[in-house]
C-alpha cells in the first residue's frame, strides 16, 4: 500500500512538475502588430508569437498597404501586453508556415485573443487544425460586430 502512494505521490509531482511545459510564461518584449508579440522566456530565449484565432487589420505587410483599423490594432496590444507577464497556450498545431508559435495568449487569467475580438480590434481567423476555442471567439466577434465596436464601426466590409 506505502508503495502504491509514494508511486502515485511520484507520478503526480512528475506532471505537476511538467504541465508546465504545455503552457510556457513569458514577458512581452515586443508588439510586432495587432496579432503578433515577441515573449521572452526565463531561460533568456525568446520566441515570435502568433495570436491565434485571431486576425488584426494589417500595419507590416510587404505586399499589403497598412489597413483600416491596423495601427490602433498594434496599438491596443502593445498597450495591453508590453513588458506584462504572459501564459501561452497552445493547440493542434505548434507553428505557422513562417515559423511563428501559435498560441493563445493569457494575460490575467483571461485569453487575449478573445479580448481583441470583443473590442473589435480583430477580426475571427480560424485554421484549421487549431479551433479549440473557435466557438468562444466567434461568440467574442459577433458581440462587437453586432455592438458596431472598433474597426465594425469605422471600417468597410
Amino acid at each position: 500500500m506505502v508503495t502504491v502512494l509514494v508511486a502515485v505521490s511520484v507520478v503526480g509531482w512528475w506532471l505537476g512538475s511538467h504541465g508546465d511545459d504545455a503552457r510556457p510564461s513569458g514577458r512581452v518584449v515586443e508588439v510586432v502588430d495587432g496579432d503578433t508579440i515577441v515573449v521572452a522566456f526565463a531561460d533568456e530565449s525568446t520566441d515570435t508569437i502568433r495570436l491565434l484565432g485571431v486576425d488584426t487589420p494589417e500595419t507590416h505587410h510587404p505586399t499589403k498597404p497598412v489597413e483600416c483599423f491596423g495601427p490602433e490594432a498594434a496599438a491596443y496590444t502593445a498597450r495591453r501586453l508590453t513588458g506584462r507577464l504572459v501564459t501561452l497556450e497552445g493547440d493542434v498545431e505548434a507553428r505557422d508556415v513562417y515559423g511563428r508559435r501559435l498560441a493563445y495568449v493569457v494575460l490575467d487569467g483571461q485569453r487575449f485573443n478573445d479580448e481583441l475580438l470583443r473590442k473589435g480590434y480583430a477580426r475571427l481567423l480560424v485554421i484549421a487544425p487549431n479551433r479549440r476555442h473557435a466557438h468562444d471567439l466567434l461568440e467574442a466577434e459577433l458581440a462587437a460586430h453586432h455592438a458596431g465596436r472598433g474597426l465594425w464601426r469605422r471600417c468597410e466590409p
